[in-house]
């Protein structure tokens, strides 16, 4: 009788360097980027009527997105 050895799990490979390293600085950057760029155009755009809620829903947009887009990294 054959004997299968159903215990063993073939195990993950560990990720390669970059994706341990560069991917989480890449993201870093592009996500700091994408907030303090939209923020700032908030400002400098700012509607005359707006107030404080123009620059605060343009954060707020922004980090949505950019925890939307590089939430899995």
């Amino acid at each position: 009788q054959e004997l299968m050895d159903t215990d063993t799990k073939p195990r993950a490979s560990q990720p390669a360097w970059y994706e341990r390293h560069v991917q989480p600085c890449v993201a870093e950057l592009l996500g700091s980027a994408l907030f303090i760029f939209i923020g700032c155009l908030s400002v400098v755009e700012d509607a005359g009527g707006a107030g404080r809620l123009q620059p605060a829903l343009a954060h707020g947009l922004a980090l949505g997105i950019a925890v939307a887009v590089l939430g899995d990294i």
